[in-house]
This record gives C-alpha cells, sequence and structure tokens, in this order.
C-alpha cells in the first residue's frame, strides 16, 4: 500500500485531520493502526471474504478499522451512523457480519441492535469502556504488532443502498486474488477519471464516510500518500473556513451542499479564500442549472460532475466547461454504455425519457438476493439499473429527470418531482424543498411542496401563494406543486439523500397506492 511507503518516507505527515476538533493522524500513526486491526481481525479467526459491521460517526479510528479490514481479505460494511437500531440490526444481519465494531457515541443503538443479531461473534467499542457484548477496542489492539500481517490479502468495502425508495441493498462485488498495495480496478478508475485525485493534493471530505463516494476518496487519499482533511458534519461556513486555513485542492460534495453555500450572506461567502480549490468534484444528486451555474460563477470551472450509483453499473462525467456547453446534463458515459428503455425494454430514441440503464460495465450482485439482483437487469441480463429516469440528446449527454419510484401519475399523466424542486430551491424563502405526490379522489395524486423555510422567512398562507406563484412563472400547471406544507426540517441524509418514502407515508396512510 502507498499508505506504508509514505509512513517510512514522511511518517509525521498527516494523513487525516479531523475539521473541527483539529486532531490528526500521521502516515506513520495509521500505518501501524491499520496493522493491528488486522491482527486483531485474523486472531478472531477472520479469514478473506467475511464480513465486518462497522457503525460510527466520522472519527479517526473509524478509518484506522477500514484500512486494517481491507488489509486481510474482509468485506467491511459501513452502516449508515443515522439509522435506528432495527434498520442498523438488518444491515448487520444481512451482510452476515462476523465482528461488529461501533464508536462511545452510537453504542446505545448499537447495544439495542445487536441483541438482534445473534450470530455476531466479536463486538467492539471504540472510546468507551467495555459494555455488555462490547469489548473494549482500545484494549483488544493494545500490544498487537504494528507491522502487516504475514498474510496479507485486498478486502473492500460492501455497502448498502441508502434505502431512501425501501430496504436498503448489500452492493457486493468478487474479491480478486490480489494483495493489498493494489486496488480493485473500479475504485482505481473512481481515483482516476471521477475524483481526479493526485499524489500533491490536499482532500476536504465535508460528507460522511459511510457513504460509497467520500469513503473511496479518503481511502484514495491515504493510497496516495496525500492528506485528506475529514468533517465531522458539514457547515457552510466551516466548509469555506477549512478550504482557506488548509489551502485544499480538492474536494468533493452533494447538490445541498452548494445550495447551503449559496444562502450565505454574500459578505460571509466573501469573508474566505478559495482560490486554491481545483476540482470540486460533485453526485448524489442532480444539481439545478440555477445553483451550478452559481457555484461556477463563485469558483471559477473548477466543477466536475459524475453520475454513477455504489453499484458502480456504469459512470458518466463532465467538466465545467461541457457542463456549460450542455446546462443540466450529467454527463457522457465513460464507463459502460448508456440506454433508455421505455417499461416493455424498448430501447428509445434521443430525447425521449425512461429508464437509465449501463450495458458493459461492472459486474454487481445484491447479497444473498438473487431477485433483487435479476430484478435489475434489462430482459437480456445485459444492461442494468438504479431506477433513476432520463433521456439522451443527440450527441449522448444524460439528463436525469427523477427517479422512477418519485413519479407523479396525475390523471394518468407522468409528473417528475425533482423539477418543481430544483426551481423551488432557488427561492431566497426556501430553504430545503421536496415534492411528492398525495392521494386526490379525482386525479389518483397530485404534487405537494413541502418545504423547510430560510430562517428570515415566515411560513403561512401569504408564503404557500407566493410560492406556487413563483413555479407558475416558470413550469406548465400540471407540474407545480397545487398546495404547500412546511416543516422545520427535512428528513435528508447528510449524503444529500431525501427519504421521501418517510414523507410519503404520512399522507398515503390509509390509502390504497401501487406507488412505492
Amino acid at each position: 500500500m502507498y499508505a506504508a511507503a509514505q509512513a517510512r518516507e514522511t511518517p509525521d505527515k498527516p494523513a487525516i485531520v479531523m475539521g473541527t476538533s483539529g486532531e490528526t493522524l500521521t502516515f506513520a500513526q495509521y500505518e501501524a493502526a491499520a496493522n493491528r486491526v488486522a491482527h486483531l481481525l485474523r486472531g478472531l479467526g477472520l479469514r478473506r471474504g467475511d464480513h465486518v459491521a462497522l457503525l460510527f460517526e466520522n472519527t479517526l479510528p473509524y478509518f484506522e478499522i477500514q484500512g486494517g479490514a481491507e488489509r486481510c481479505g474482509l468485506y467491511y460494511t459501513c452502516i449508515n451512523s443515522h439509522l435506528g437500531a432495527d434498520e442498523v440490526a438488518y444491515i448487520v444481519g444481512d451482510c452476515e457480519a462476523r465482528v461488529f465494531l461501533t464508536s462511545a457515541a452510537k453504542l446505545d443503538v448499537a447495544a439495542a441492535a445487536l441483541e438482534q443479531c445473534p450470530r455476531v461473534e466479536a463486538a467492539f467499542v471504540v472510546g468507551g469502556p467495555a459494555s455488555g457484548r462490547f469489548a473494549s477496542y482500545e484494549e483488544a489492539v493494545s500490544g498487537l504488532p504494528g507491522e502487516p500481517i504475514a498474510d496479507e490479502e485486498l478486502g473492500t468495502p460492501m455497502l448498502y443502498s441508502s434505502g431512501t425508495t425501501g430496504r436498503p441493498k448489500g452492493i457486493l462485488r468478487p474479491l480478486p486474488e490480489t494483495p493489498p498495495a493494489e486496488q480493485l480496478p473500479v475504485l482505481e478508475f473512481v481515483k482516476q477519471v471521477l475524483l481526479l485525485l493526485r499524489e500533491d493534493m490536499t482532500y476536504l471530505s465535508p460528507a460522511p464516510a459511510y457513504h460509497s463516494a467520500p469513503q473511496a476518496a479518503v481511502a484514495s487519499a491515504l493510497r496516495l500518500g496525500a492528506t485528506s482533511v475529514v468533517m465531522e458534519r458539514f457547515d457552510p461556513e466551516q466548509f469555506l473556513q477549512l478550504v482557506e486555513r488548509y489551502r485544499i485542492t480538492h474536494t468533493q460534495m452533494v447538490p445541498t451542499m452548494f445550495t447551503r453555500l449559496l444562502k450565505l450572506p454574500p459578505d460571509v461567502r466573501a469573508r474566505y479564500d478559495v482560490s486554491s480549490l481545483k476540482v470540486a468534484v460533485h453526485a448524489a444528486a442532480p444539481c439545478p442549472v440555477p445553483v451550478k451555474q452559481a457555484m461556477i460563477d463563485w469558483w471559477g470551472p473548477v466543477l466536475h460532475e459524475y453520475y454513477g450509483a455504489t453499484e458502480a453499473n456504469g459512470f458518466t462525467v463532465n467538466t465545467s466547461e461541457e457542463w456549460l456547453a450542455h446546462p443540466g446534463t450529467v454527463g457522457r458515459a465513460v464507463l459502460g454504455e448508456v440506454v433508455i428503455l421505455d417499461d416493455d425494454g424498448k430501447e428509445l430514441p434521443s430525447g425521449e425519457a425512461g429508464t437509465v440503464y449501463f450495458r458493459g460495465a461492472t459486474n454487481f450482485s445484491y447479497f444473498n438476493d438473487a431477485d433483487k439482483t435479476a430484478g435489475a437487469m434489462d430482459s437480456t441480463g445485459t444492461a442494468s439499473t438504479v431506477g433513476d429516469m432520463g433521456y439522451l440528446d443527440e450527441d449522448g449527454w444524460l439528463f436525469l429527470t427523477d427517479r422512477k419510484s418519485f413519479m407523479i401519475i396525475s390523471g394518468g399523466v407522468n409528473i417528475y418531482p425533482q423539477e418543481a424542486e430544483n426551481l423551488l430551491v432557488t427561492h431566497p424563502s426556501v430553504y430545503d424543498v421536496a415534492v411528492i405526490g398525495v392521494p386526490d379522489e379525482d386525479l389518483g395524486e397530485v404534487p405537494k411542496a413541502i418545504v423547510q423555510p430560510a430562517e428570515d422567512a415566515t411560513p403561512g398562507p401569504e408564503l404557500e401563494r407566493e410560492l406556487l406563484a413563483f413555479c407558475r412563472e416558470s413550469l406548465s400547471t400540471m407540474k407545480c406543486p397545487r398546495t404547500v406544507d412546511f416543516v422545520d426540517e427535512l428528513p435528508r441524509l447528510p449524503t444529500g439523500k431525501l427519504y421521501k418514502r418517510y414523507l410519503r407515508d404520512a399522507y398515503w396512510a390509509g390509502h390504497g397506492t401501487s406507488i412505492v
């Protein structure tokens, strides 16, 4: 692993710096800690292809443990730290984890989850004393060698889909017989083509590391011997402070972070020097055109976008210059071929929206779920989808319309709520917004906007009328919300993904619907 070489050559170089606390892990410390974890896991009898589960907030030991699992041929499952005990228990059990590790901050949830997971053989808590079935991590690794285990093998994450539309799914890729110094080809592709990472960068990670994109980025930075600054949680002004303080060159974000930054007061935005930024990658959701345009105006043409999924079944990319020539695109294919299919599996011509499939990219399967794996494939078994809707223009640029499961069918007309969401979030009185379909006796369902108001906005009938009129100025009536409800906060993950099914459940309770 390059981190091992970095530990020998520049042992005191920071590998990871925590954004708020400033706590730092050097490459020498990271290398020794990861090796101790590998010795611990081997000593517990874990061998190539076994599974471990991790429930952590962003914290230094989290990365040590991932590094240790990667050195002994294991699948390690990083669990969303915002889940409840039953949801955590489902993932721990489903991934067949033999070992479960958590932090003191997450111990209560982890302990409740572990009660439902009898197959877990050992459990450890980091940063706290032993408790119940959880032994002390610090005591367990104390005295173990800081040198590599004798039989190093490459391990890799087996992450779960976000579960925003249903039960999360474990995404499994075959483990090659290769040493940890090498990397899965798809991760090498992510590092070089999607994230444009390089050895001399300083990388800022503003997102939770249980998610595939930030997890892969920090892991790749460690392999390159580059320093990563990791935010404990995203705060827009602190993000700018960290860019200036550490002269950040590379970062990876989601569109909701752009929105938060743009809603800072102009004097706050102008206070910080962001000229060191060379690459700001964004993904996870389509970015509203006015938002991305404003970010390019502010930061310059440093924005690079990719579209893909944790399944890594295909990817598209675009640069700022390419996006400016094709506003709203999520790029052209660089891994796999994009095909747009209708509900009958027929390929659609350019300009017509359907389900986005990739053909000829990487192989994946959903862990222990052949039916879900088969359900992601087309009738030929050569193309796969994660359920997004979109269309290709005549030059092969992909434009997304929404998730298929979020589509609203009103009076037989298909409505993609993303269009109204992208418009409403640009209104100065809107901090965040979701548009969903709600029951309607006449049309089956109609669009409703659920708005988290900006701090200086007053929710109520007047603001509702203003927002509805704002929509009608730019969109046809059928695409506009009929009503607006106001909430204190939307159920959005730190990754930017919105739990729309939680919003929909509140309105569809007691109604029959085929919409998932």
